[in-house]
């Protein structure tokens, strides 16, 4: 009996001892103890404004970092906080960073409602969802959707700054988009179109189309994922060499139902692909896709490693060797929506750990992150009174 009750006990303690380990990985990317909550409330404690004085409402901005200043572009409104894609009084306007001492230099107009440039007037309409990207030695160029939901086609446009001078040049252009039908304005209708070829079956919307995703490289070709949010309809894309047409790689819609916005995209080190997106209904968790060559996608469904999702913006990147999962958490901190963000860590894709844990009344989402010299700056919408907490652009260093 003895020898038997010894064996039991061992049994046990090696159960328990594989039990405590799982809670660590053997191959950890983070220090024992790591506290997610404190790095994440140490990186907020260094955040700095970067929209002007005169905004009450900003959301959605993206930065691109070029030597030593960030530029971060942000939609934005002089009336109200929050923001809405049917409000025409939102603009597109580019601030400027020092990051040698995280200091603003100067915020700039991109576009805005009826603006006349040299070769086109923008029609009445949000200047909507902006993004930005270094596109040669001496150019920075900043996107923005054209829209008025209901009323018309919305239009993805671009205007250039030149870097040596810092001065926009006096015209806009069309950004195009290739589907399997030829070249098109990158407006809803092209997209909607090549979809419903393969089966996609939601109503077509006139308005809610934009370059979403982060801009990733891979083999020579940059990649960026696109959403239409009305439609809920999204799609993987290759940005040519010019910078001024993107070419559809395949749709991933989910199965029709949950409706599926606002994915964030990257490829796994077995070369395949991974898109994590919000969910508009259902219990909100978010929902992945999946594909071996970036044209066919499985229908996808929720993950074990991201549970009480929200619906918000996620994010996925791959900086340093190591994949960086965002996303916003159901929970609330004093009752304020988006209040709590987290970003997840792995070495592979699959198995994840807790780095930083964002928790904030001022709401902590949409967050855009970038590395570049090994170091991983952000920019990130909060607020104050407004219930949707979006009133302003912050900046900072996540490490």
């Amino acid at each position: 009996m003895k020898p038997r009750l010894l064996l039991i006990l061992s049994a046990l303690l090696v159960g328990c001892s594989t039990t405590k380990q799982e809670t660590r990985p053997a191959h950890s990317l983070l220090p024992a103890g790591w506290d997610a909550k404190a790095a994440g409330d140490k990186v907020m404690a260094g955040l700095i404004k970067v929209t002007g004085p005169e905004v009450k409402g900003a959301h959605d901005s993206h930065l691109a970092i070029v030597g030593d200043r960030a530029f971060v572009i942000s939609e934005v409104n002089e009336r109200q906080a929050g923001e809405a894609a049917g409000w025409p009084f939102i603009y597109t306007a580019l601030s400027i960073v020092d990051l040698r001492n995280e200091r603003l230099l100067d915020v700039m107009t991109v576009a805005r409602s009826e603006q006349a440039f040299a070769n086109e007037t923008l029609p009445v309409g949000a200047c909507f969802v902006p993004r930005v990207k270094q596109v040669g030695p001496q150019t920075l160029r900043c996107w923005f959707a054209s829209e008025q939901p209901g009323r018309r086609q919305s239009q993805t446009y671009y205007r250039d700054l030149d870097l040596g001078t810092l001065t926009f040049e006096r015209e806009i252009h069309r950004m195009k988009l290739t589907t399997s039908a030829g070249t098109f304005d990158l407006q809803p209708k092209p997209l909607y179109d090549d979809a419903a070829k393969q089966g996609f079956k939601r109503k077509p919307v006139d308005a809610g189309l934009y370059m979403f995703d982060n801009f990733k490289e891979f083999d020579g070709l940059t990649y960026v994922a696109i959403n239409n949010y009305l439609g809920a309809q999204q799609a993987l894309c290759t940005l040519n060499g010019a910078a001024d047409t993107l070419t559809i790689v395949g749709h991933f819609n989910g199965p029709g139902e949950p409706a599926l916005t606002e994915p964030s995209v990257n490829r796994l080190p077995d070369g395949s692909w991974l898109a994590i997106s919000r969910k508009e209904n259902g219990d909100h968790n978010y929902w992945f896709c999946e594909s071996k060559d970036g044209k066919s996608w499985t229908t996808g469904g929720e993950k074990d490693f991201v549970k009480n999702g929200s619906s918000s913006k996620p994010t996925f990147d791959r900086f340093n060797g190591v994949y960086y999962l965002g996303w916003q958490e159901g929970t609330t901190i004093g009752k304020v929506g988006r209040s709590v963000f987290n970003i997840d860590v792995s070495a592979d894709g699959k198995h994840w750990e807790r780095k930083y844990r964002f928790e904030s009344t001022k709401s902590f989402q949409y967050p855009t992150f970038v590395e570049t010299d090994g170091q991983i700056w952000f920019c990130v919408t909060q607020g104050d009174s407004d219930p949707s907490r979006k009133e302003r652009i912050m900046f900072g260093r996540l490490e």
